[in-house]
């Protein structure tokens, strides 16, 4: 069935400026629901803001999906208007944009890649073609080599990496997919992969999620713990986690693999940040120990780092379900960048490069938040910024697009991923009602 694209009639929403707070909550006042988020609300957690394992018990509260209420739309910044700009698709989740400006959106659980071609002005479609269809749980889209001239279009499968021979304007594949990588990781668990090129295109960066929450019954390493840590990157899981957890690392071609960095639970979205050049995850972390623990993440990735799964959390605090199996890593955790409210399920994220929204944005982060089932006051449902300076994070990250969540028991749109048109605008997909908005100035 065909989508339903560009709204005869857009929806914008503008606000004057003198409603919306910029307001910056610390320490215990970081950690509100989602009656608090408005755009222009800032948070700022840190390492030392962490509550104790079991302060607040461990809730198992699931929002419910409804249809999106007839005439709403999410909330922006004062100066920002948003529209809707693809309804009608199929889950959508991670989005990404060709370097002439067509849209690919993975639609994971239809097993489809769908191309978009926006018309002109950038607020309705012009084209809606599936460009693949046949995957297996398709999420991370990526475009190579980096540059105005890719020739290939590479998908990661919950299980492979495959890449579609592809010239600029094509909707549709030409050929069936290469299989570059199999055997991404074995079992059930966290099935979203994501992937990324670095700068120099010589490396192929993939992001496996753990398979269970905290490694249960992972059992002991074989030839015992001493020989595995001496053989192993620093942090490197056994068993059934064996090779996840972690962004893994390969030639564009899908030789030389290797564990880039581990102890990362859940790293969903990846991004190059463009000043470094280095790899950032957008992260969820474990449940099980209380409202406010653990935090999710979004945060740079440096190789050969571990961040601290399952055995510690945000430094050297020990997940007390592993009490004492590690002593030998707890001064060796790299603690996260940007720290976001526990259970937010941060997903996709992006760095902003365009010029249509102010300068002050530029080479900032977004991320979508997902949303919280694993906590008695519902956070997340939202697309937040995560502020830079230089390239650097300042540990701050913003409300910027809000709204999504009818009461306190029902939402109606759960963001998934985000990603910068062509014309500087922002694209975020939802997968609760399978929709697209664009943000602009």
């Amino acid at each position: 069935m065909k989508t339903h694209l560009g709204c005869a009639a857009i929806l914008l929403i503008t606000a004057d400026s003198n409603a919306w707070a910029d307001t910056v909550l610390q320490g215990k006042d970081a950690f509100g629901n989602w009656q608090a988020d408005k755009p222009g609300t800032v948070r700022l957690i840190r390492p030392q803001d962490l509550p104790k394992p079991g302060a607040s018990p461990s809730v198992a509260n699931a929002s419910r999906v409804v249809a999106r209420p007839a005439g709403s739309a999410p909330l922006v910044p004062p100066g920002f208007k948003i529209e809707l700009f693809a309804e009608g698709l199929s889950g959508p989740r991670i989005v990404r944009v060709a370097p002439n400006g067509d849209v690919f959106v993975a639609e994971t659980r239809s097993g489809r890649i769908r191309a978009l071609r926006p018309g002109e002005g950038g607020g309705k479609v012009a084209s809606d073609e599936t460009f693949a269809s046949g995957l297996s749980r398709p999420f991370g889209i990526a475009f190579f080599p980096n540059g105005d001239n890719p020739q290939w279009l590479y998908v990661a499968n919950s299980e492979s990496v495959v890449r579609f021979p592809y010239r600029a304007g094509d909707l549709k594949a030409s050929a069936k997919p290469e299989i570059v990588v199999t055997n991404l990781s074995q079992g059930s668990g966290h099935s979203t992969r994501d992937i990324v090129f670095t700068p120099d295109n010589k490396r192929m960066l993939v992001s496996v999620g753990s398979a269970g929450n905290v490694a249960e019954g992972m059992g002991k390493p074989p030839g015992g713990l001493e020989a595995w840590a001496r053989a192993q990157p620093l942090g490197a899981a056994w068993g059934y986690e064996a090779g996840r957890a972690a962004v893994l690392s390969f030639t564009p071609e899908g030789k030389e693999r290797k564990l880039y960095a581990t102890g990362i639970r859940n790293c969903v979205g990846l991004a190059i940040e463009p000043q470094s050049g280095l790899p950032w995850c957008s992260t969820n972390e474990r449940d099980g120990l209380g409202d406010d623990l653990v935090p999710d993440y979004v945060t740079s990735v440096r190789e050969g780092a571990f961040y601290g799964w399952p055995w510690y959390y945000i430094g050297d605090n020990e997940d007390p379900r592993h009490a004492g199996a590690r002593p030998d890593l707890k001064d060796k955790v790299t603690i996260p960048d940007v720290l976001i409210q526990s259970h937010s399920a941060s997903l996709g994220m992006t760095f902003y490069r365009g010029n249509n929204f102010p300068a002050e944005y530029r080479g900032d982060a977004f991320a979508a938040e997902h949303g919280s089932w694993n906590r008695s006051k519902r956070t997340g449902y939202k697309v937040i910024r995560v502020r830079m300076k230089d390239g650097k994070p300042t540990g701050e990250y913003e409300d910027f697009v809000t709204g999504f969540v009818v009461n306190d028991t029902e939402v109606w749109g759960r963001p998934v991923g985000v990603a910068v048109a062509k014309d500087g605008a922002l694209l975020i997909s939802e997968d609760g009602n399978g929709t697209i908005w664009r943000v602009s100035r």
